[in-house]
């Protein structure tokens, strides 16, 4: 039996596959390596995977149903880790409807891959912490009101969980979506503020720094993110109050961080101090994240504890040899 993970040259999606492969599962990887950054980057991650024998790669566009579909012909999947995604708040603005091809059509077809797969067990996906927006009360709860996103990712975020919603209604599809509080780490994303801000410091550039530098983020690495990724997999859902097999978890490090202190632990990571842009509130932006994660921690064991300041300098140290900075 194989796990299908789309998504598979991602951030999140590379790290799934490598510690599913490592435990010696047959792991099925998909991804349409567009160029919403650097596809060089994508095939580096691939490039760890290849070694494996119990690995396929089918480069492939999720919306597309058909080879969608075929990608996993004459394979027995029972498990699908979905972190396939237009990623992006403000990238959002740009291009909208690269959000709703990738998710939510996208969702919508790996949601009917899964019904109509016999004896599927469990789909993990991702949904964002981005569908709390401007939430008044932290740390935020699964309970929470979530039905006012103030970006287009948050809504097409927040659609996601609705559709899956209705999947689990409708047809009993056992399913698990889990809200994401900014995770970084080595192999990461060039469009998040880690990544750029170290760029920028180590060649001398200025950074921005938006609503003045007055904003909190829950920092999460992506060792633990992957901890509890695996852990929700091998934790189906049972029918809950409701009567279905549906859950949704925050999955992040339930630290707020100041942006200020932030800067300067990568500041101190790569020894050089940053010249600061300050800018007003972008718009899509939030001003706090914050994960109430004991759900996750009550029913799948889920335990993040690694402090910026460690996970911090990890990531400059691969971001200097990734890019064979001195």
């Amino acid at each position: 039996m194989a796990i299908l993970v789309t998504g598979a040259a991602g951030f999140i999606g590379s790290y799934v596959c490598k510690a599913l492969l490592e435990r010696g599962e047959e792991v099925i990887g998909v991804d349409n390596l567009n160029d919403y950054y650097p596809v060089a980057l994508k095939q580096a991650r691939l490039g760890l995977l290849e070694p494996h024998t119990n690995f396929t790669f089918h480069q492939v566009d999720i919306a597309d149903v058909a080879a969608l579909k075929q990608s996993v012909s004459g394979r027995k999947v029972t498990r699908v880790v979905h972190l396939a995604a237009q990623a992006g708040v403000r990238y959002s603005l740009e291009n909208p409807m690269a959000y709703a091809q990738s998710n939510l059509v996208g969702h919508l077809a790996v949601l009917e891959l899964c019904r109509h797969t016999e004896g599927f067990e469990h789909l993990v996906y991702a949904s964002s912490s981005s569908v709390y927006g401007n939430a008044n009360q932290a740390p935020f709860a699964e309970e929470a009101e979530v039905d006012r996103p103030v970006s287009l990712y948050a809504a097409t975020k927040r659609s996601g969980e609705l559709i899956s919603y209705s999947y689990a209604s409708l047809y009993g599809l056992p399913q698990t979506g889990l809200r994401f509080f900014t995770v970084y780490g080595p192999w990461g994303r060039p469009d998040m503020a880690y990544w750029s801000f170290t760029d920028a410091i180590i060649q001398g550039r200025p950074i921005k720094v938006f609503n003045n530098g007055d904003m909190r983020r829950d920092f999460s690495y992506i060792d633990d993110i992957v901890a509890g990724i695996m852990a929700s997999l091998d934790t189906p859902p049972v029918a809950g109050a409701d009567g279905l097999p549906n859950r949704v978890f925050n999955i992040g490090n339930s630290r707020p961080e100041e942006l200020m202190h932030f800067i300067s632990v990568i500041e101190d990571a790569v020894g050089r101090k940053a010249e600061l842009e300050l800018l007003p509130m972008q718009a899509g932006d939030v001003y706090e994240t914050s994960a109430d994660t004991h759900l996750i921690e009550e029913t799948c064991g889920f335990s993040s504890h690694t402090p910026i300041e460690v996970g911090i300098p990890k990531f400059v140290d691969w971001f200097r040899s990734y890019n064979h900075e001195s």
